[in-house]
């Protein structure tokens, strides 16, 4: 969401918040549709799309009529004008002697300096002589919650252009930017601990400010924080709040990917960055910077390099042998990340892999087979307290968001666990991490680190209840200068809990018909609930019922499985052995014979059409043979009631 003073601006904003690629934000067309004929590009147009909206814009820009796009999209012609409006400015930004009065108007249509100088080769200095001739200047209106029923004050703000700024600066502040969007990836659990961040930041006696953009969150609830900044996350509107609040410091740690991708730029304009500083940020997320960090701690991790072209990434998987882990690096959720067994498919991943790092390296690492496990680790910079293991019950190569989480860990031996603190320890001691920091493993043949997150995690709201630990205010505390002894907090491995608790993920297919439903390394859940049990398979069960509704005591003994999977004959085997009738789909099925479960793990057309049908006909559906191992083991007794 955005709040401006025109449409035109707010509008500008809102796309300036999706996080999309920076061309595409500051030019506002599709580089894709600019060369398409105007009747295939108004064919495009006519149906909406997440794309639509840059779409209208190329075809307004390729001298479209309102009239005509209008009777593609049905889009009222008052909106097409203002989108026309936008249009007009882009030419004659470009056309031109570059005036105050013209940079005034664009202003007030909320164009950025990135995006004047993407029509006009102008400095930041000459725009900003420009904006002072002009006596425009960005501040900042409060928002009237009330209506104009009555008078209200509440500290909750947005930027606009003009003369008189309302918002003064509290003082003895401190920042935090918080995670944008929600989106598949970067969820409402990064907004839980931007919420308690902010109570510990005022606990502490300073005064906390929000900068965020998301409506539906607790954060953006202007009775949170000490004052709230509804504006885009991008360096240029959070450099103008910071200019003007002049805070203590910013906190990134609880932003998700959204935040600490900002932490470079902040810091090469002077600004404090409080918690783990850009140095041990960038030692985790550069993979030049990775590698060498855990080569000198002498930790494992599997082989791998980066690549920029089709060419270098073709030579690496040579290298380092098939199955390689495709992924682009600096982004959430595991997009354009895959699995890939040959050169063939190397070929159809790199396309989209290379398409979503935004010119940023793409990581090929060597794959390994193993139980996938993670820690969020609490420092002070000179010890480390890990609250506990979790152990994902898909092996590696299934996104972490994806997986089933069980805590405490059912598979690992005690040396492995011991080996997973220390490892843990070694790294935010290496990277002098203060607050909380999320590190992945794969334990095989030994214990190999995938992935080291220097930020808090989509997992902390679920061990902060099962620990009973605000890990979120813990970290905030340390990040405020506070160590683990002036907390109480002991280093090393929290005691584990007596209780089985389960994670498991909530996903969105049959509101999605015909999306790739099979597990992998691309995340693909929306939300995620919590089992607990006396052991692992009432907790198990429990989970399952709310995320897949599969209901333990009302099963029948029919599973209907794709094509794919009935020609794997251990699976089928593992079935029939443990009372399962196993029947291979067809479009002749009979769904009134209720099967407890569907299975597919391949995303064919077979496996496509059965997702898709039992979905449908509410049949809990499965598509990896890891999670429903422990459906087929019913020796313990469960009570999910």
């Amino acid at each position: 969401m955005a709040i401006g003073t025109s449409i035109e601006e707010a509008l500008i904003k809102a796309v300036s918040s999706l996080e999309l690629g920076s061309e595409l934000q500051v030019n506002l067309i599709s580089p894709s549709d600019t060369h398409n004929p105007m009747d295939q590009l108004l064919n495009e147009i006519s149906r909406p799309t997440d794309d639509r909206l840059f779409k209208i814009l190329t075809a307004l820009g390729r001298g479209a009529s309102i009239d005509s796009i209008h009777n593609a999209t049905k889009v009222d012609k008052f909106f097409l004008a203002k989108l026309a409006h936008v249009i007009v400015l882009q030419k004659e930004l470009s056309s031109g002697l570059l005036t105050s009065q013209l940079v005034e108007r664009a202003r007030k249509a909320g164009f950025t300096n990135s995006m004047i100088q993407t029509q006009h080769q102008a400095t930041d200095k000459e725009i900003a002589k420009l904006d002072s001739m002009a006596n425009q200047h960005k501040v900042y209106k409060m928002v009237d919650t009330c209506a104009a029923e009555f008078d209200s004050a509440t500290p909750y703000f947005y930027s606009t252009v003009g003369t008189e700024n309302e918002s003064q600066p509290l003082g003895n502040s401190i920042l935090v930017i918080g995670s944008g969007p929600i989106r598949i990836g970067q969820g409402v659990e990064f907004d839980y601990a931007t919420v308690h961040c902010i109570k510990a930041i005022q606990a502490a006696g300073y005064k906390a400010i929000i900068i965020n953009n998301n409506p539906e969150t607790v954060s953006t609830d202007f009775s949170i924080s000490d004052k709230l900044y509804f504006e885009p996350l991008t360096i240029d509107h959070v450099m103008d709040v910071i200019n003007l609040e002049k805070p203590l410091g910013v906190i990134v740690e609880f932003g998700g990917q959204t935040a600490i991708n900002l932490t470079e730029k902040l810091t090469q304009r002077g600004v404090k960055i409080l918690g783990t500083s850009i140095y041990g940020i960038n030692q985790t997320e550069n993979r030049h910077g990775f590698e060498e960090l855990l080569l000198n701690q002498d930790i494992a991790h599997p082989d791998g390099m980066t690549a920029m072209s089709l060419v270098e990434a073709h030579k690496i998987a040579d290298q380092i042998g098939y199955p390689v882990l495709v992924r682009p690096s600096f982004v959430l959720g595991g997009r354009g990340m895959a699995i890939v067994n040959d050169e063939s498919e190397l070929n159809d991943y790199l396309k989209p892999a290379i398409k979503a790092s935004h010119g940023n390296p793409i990581l090929i690492d060597k794959y390994i087979h193993g139980i996938e496990c993670e820690v969020d680790i609490l420092s002070d910079g000179k010890s480390v307290l890990v609250p506990g293991i979790m152990e994902h019950l898909e092996g590696s190569g299934v996104h972490s968001g994806d997986s089933i989480a069980v805590y405490p860990p059912q598979h690992l031996t005690d040396d492995q666990k011991q080996q997973i603190v220390e490892i843990a320890t070694k790294i935010g001691l290496s990277v002098h991490a203060i607050g909380m920091m999320n590190i992945q493993f794969i334990v095989a043949d030994q214990v190999y680190v995938i992935e080291v997150n220097p930020r808090a995690s989509r997992t902390v709201p679920f061990m902060s209840k099962v620990t009973k630990m605000h890990l979120a205010q813990f970290a905030t505390q340390l990040i405020l200068g506070k160590t683990l002894a002036e907390l109480d907090l002991t280093p090393g491995l929290y005691p584990e809990s007596n209780r089985i608790f389960v994670k498991a993920p909530v996903f969105s297919f049959a509101k999605l018909t015909g999306a790739p439903t099979t597990l992998n390394p691309e995340m693909k859940s929306t939300g995620e609930n919590i089992g607990s049990g006396d052991n692992f398979l009432e907790a198990y069960h429990k989970a399952l019922l709310d995320s897949y509704h599969y209901n333990y005591h009302n099963q029948s003994q029919y599973v209907v499985i794709s094509e794919t999977d009935y020609n794997n004959s251990e699976t089928v085997a593992e079935l029939k052995n443990n009372g399962f009738t196993v029947i291979k789909y067809s479009s002749e099925f009979d769904w009134s014979i209720a099967p407890a479960f569907s299975l597919v793990t391949a995303d064919n057309l077979n496996g496509k059409i059965l997702a898709n049908a039992a979905l449908s006909h509410q049949i809990p559906l499965f598509t990896s043979f890891d999670t429903i191992k422990p459906l087929v083991n019913q020796s313990v007794s469960v009570n999910i009631y």
